[in-house]
Order: C-alpha cells, then structure tokens, then sequence
C-alpha cells in the first residue's frame, strides 16, 4: 500500500487531508495478472450520494455501428477516471485512511458510483461532432473508423486534435492503430461482422 501512496502523492492524484467528513478504508485486490492493486470501499459514500442517471451507450449499437468498416483504431484511456479533476470543496469526501494518516484523492478515483456516468458524460460531450461518424466511444474504451484508407488518418487526427485540446492521455499498450479487425467491448470487429471474443 505504501507503494501504491507514495505513486499517487508523487503524480498529485492524492494529498494529505487532515478532519474529513468522510472516511474509507483500503481495501488490497489481486491484480488479474500479478501483484495487489489498492482500491478505496466508498460504500458508505456511495449510499449518501444521488445516482447519476446519465445512460450508457447500448453495445449492441455500438457494435453495430462499427461492423463493415474496412479500417479501425483502437484506443483506451490512460487512468481514465483519474483525468476528470474534483471539485476542490469535494476531495475530502473521497478520503481514505493509511498507515500513514489520511489522504483525499484530488482526481475522481475509482470506486464511486457515479464515476462511470460523469466519464461517459464527459466524452459524449467533447466528442460529440465525431460520435456516430468517425468513432465510437464507451466510458473510456474509443474506436476509429474509416470507410476507406485515405478517411482513417484524417478521421484520427480530428480525435487527436480534441485528445490535445482536452490533455486526455491514452494508454499505449493497449492501443491499436489502421488495423482490420480487434477487440472492442468484448467482441471481435472486421469488416465482415461481429464475433464473440473467444
């Protein structure tokens, strides 16, 4: 865990905070791969706060927009969540307690009920002139998509374009640019169609 604070604090998603209103326990998972991760239990928190009733994309649409497209890119969002900043009056309710005192994150962090919705809300909006033509885009999973190969860099650098306007990061190793086919919310999209994700 101490690992994991010393990360945050040094990349400013976490800061000392002294008397919140709010406080939640750490809780270690096992990575899929190896390792532990630290999580936050925002239960408490999330039984006090409203939901956020901002819909989802229905996949089926998605994916449905996206088949029979010759090219593709497929992007995913660096720490997705943990770009969209906290209001300042609100960072102390995301506190957290460590061995080593207390700690609010000043990035939405994971775990809070309402982060999906915010994210979605936020990408729809941003890159709402290019949703439904050039790309796709769930919570932080973004799709490219081009009728023909002289559209895609094009239809890639207007992505790009708003990517920079907004300082969202992408996350490399999980990105796939001008390719055929791919996985994109748990199926596997080409120009031929839809297969479920072996």
């Amino acid at each position: 865990m101490r690992v994991d604070v010393d990360k945050l604090s040094s990349i400013g998603f976490i800061k000392e905070v002294d008397y919140p209103t709010w406080l939640a326990n750490v809780v270690m998972v096992r990575k899929s791969k190896k390792g532990w991760s630290m999580c936050v239990d925002y239960t408490n928190l999330n039984r006090a706060c409203l939901k956020d009733s901002f819909p989802l994309p229905r996949i089926d649409q998605l994916i449905d927009a996206t088949a029979g497209h010759p090219l593709l890119s497929f992007m995913d969002a660096y720490s997705g969540y943990n770009q969209i900043f906290m209001h300042p009056e609100d960072q102390a309710h995301t506190s957290f307690i460590t061995d080593r005192g207390l700690y609010c994150y000043k990035v939405m962090p994971f775990g809070l009920k309402k982060a999906r919705a915010m994210y979605q809300r936020l990408v729809n909006s941003i890159f709402a002139p290019l949703i439904g033509n050039t790309m796709e885009v769930y919570v932080d999973d973004m799709l490219v998509k081009s009728r023909t190969t002289d559209q895609h860099i094009p239809n890639l650098s207007a992505m790009f374009t708003i990517l920079k306007q907004y300082k969202m990061r992408l996350n490399p190793t999980k990105c796939a640019f001008g390719v055929a086919s791919g996985k994109f919310l748990g199926f596997m999209i080409s120009q031929r169609g839809i297969k479920a994700n072996p």
